[in-house]
């Protein structure tokens, strides 16, 4: 071969990669479609869709990994056979376990299997749109080319190479769950997450923190305190929970250790004690569709740090979990100081910006009148009582 034994999506990666061992593998060689099974421990899938029926498992696919494009490429162009598939032998002889490729073999299967779309729309309640096939295509479908490995140890390092900082990289969620199955089964041989990271090209703490983020979520999964698929967005924001635990209020509410997430992971990091509280945080993120719970966290940016600002005020706690307004609990949480310097320059905004429109007035309308009296008195007498605090301010000097 003239990659000297790597697939060629991987060649380069040997080079610059130092740290990295790929794998030789097999020289590729080409199956029947028939023989290929979608992987159940694919990383992208959420939850528990990848340990139930193969329509759940391309209905998860179809919904959180694009597969509209692919099928409308394939239902143009056929089955473009240019990067082979990573297989390894099924449990059943005859069988080959797809480690990498779900995506393409799911939606090969949408294209060729109508009997399977209508089984998934049935049990999924999902409404999938295939595009159709032109008989003059179809024998493009007929053999796919693969790479055979021996098991998914010997693959690990092409496929997390390619997915977390390589050509095609997965969604924060799917790198975690890749990286933390490694760990769990390399740390007894003495494998640890920063011999994972280089491995995969990471050079930043970023896999330790997302790896621990996955331990707390199979914690309370474990604990059935919250599950992934009973999140209310659409959209799993996995990054809003390692971006949370690794801030200090996070921690201290939790009961985590300072610092927990720069270490290798441990199962159950959160306190027994504490698993109340982090049923209640993974609420406040990702809601609860179950009781019509409704998530706090809008955006990352900046509702993760208010949230935390709220945390480490009992009083603004009691105020989020009374009303679930994370505007009223932060104003609870926010230093007096801040709150009156918040709200002066908001004013002083709000009146130039009045100003500015002053020319709509037409003079007729009495009442609008009023209320700039209102407002003229009210500010008078703030600043007032500012000049008085000020006046004994100075004189206490």
């Amino acid at each position: 071969m003239a990659y000297d034994g790597y697939p060629p999506a991987y060649a380069s990666a040997a080079n610059l990669e130092p740290e990295m061992t790929l794998p030789r593998v097999e020289h590729p060689t080409k199956v029947s479609v028939e023989q290929l099974r979608l992987d159940r421990q694919n990383p992208r899938l959420t939850g528990q869709a990848g340990r139930h029926s193969d329509e759940a498992l391309v209905a998860e696919l179809y919904r959180s990994a694009e597969l509209d494009e692919l099928l409308q490429s394939m239902s143009s162009n056929g089955y473009l056979d240019i990067e082979p598939l990573v297989v390894m032998e099924g449990p059943e002889g005859g069988e080959l376990v797809v480690l990498e490729g779900n995506r393409r073999l799911a939606a090969v299967r949408l294209l060729l299997e109508p009997d399977f779309v209508s089984r998934i729309r049935s049990h999924e309640g999902l409404n999938l749109t295939i595009p159709g096939i032109p008989d003059s295509l179809r024998p493009t479908f007929d053999q796919v080319t693969v790479y055979r490995v021996s098991d998914r140890i010997q693959a690990r390092p092409l496929i997390g190479f390619k997915h977390i900082n390589g050509p095609q990289k997965w969604d924060a969620y799917a790198k975690a769950r890749f990286a933390a199955k490694w760990y769990k089964e390399s740390k007894d041989s003495g494998v640890g997450l920063d011999d994972i990271a280089r491995a995969i090209g990471d050079r930043h703490d970023t896999i330790k923190r997302m790896v621990s983020a996955i331990y707390v979520l199979e914690q309370a999964s474990d604990e059935a305190l919250f599950e992934v698929e009973d999140r209310y967005p659409k959209k799993f924001n996995f990054s809003h929970l390692y971006t949370a635990l690794s801030r200090s209020e996070y921690m201290a509410y939790l009961g985590l250790a300072s610092g927990w997430a720069r270490y290798d992971p441990e199962l159950d990091p959160v306190p027994a004690e504490k698993t109340g509280e982090l049923r209640q945080v993974l609420r406040w993120i990702y809601g609860y569709r179950p009781d019509d719970e409704k998530h706090v966290v809008k955006r990352q940016n900046p509702d993760i740090k208010r949230l935390g600002e709220v945390l480490a005020k009992p009083e603004a706690i009691h105020e989020l979990k009374i009303t679930g307004n994370l505007d009223r609990a932060h104003e609870v949480a926010e230093p007096v100081t801040a709150r009156f310097t918040k709200s002066l320059i908001e004013s002083r905004r709000a009146l130039q910006a009045a100003i500015g429109s002053v020319r709509a007035y037409d003079g007729r309308d009495e009442s609008l009148l009023g209320i700039s009296e209102d407002i003229k008195e009210t500010a008078e007498v703030l600043h007032s009582r500012m000049n008085d605090k000020r006046r004994r301010a100075e004189t206490e000097r």
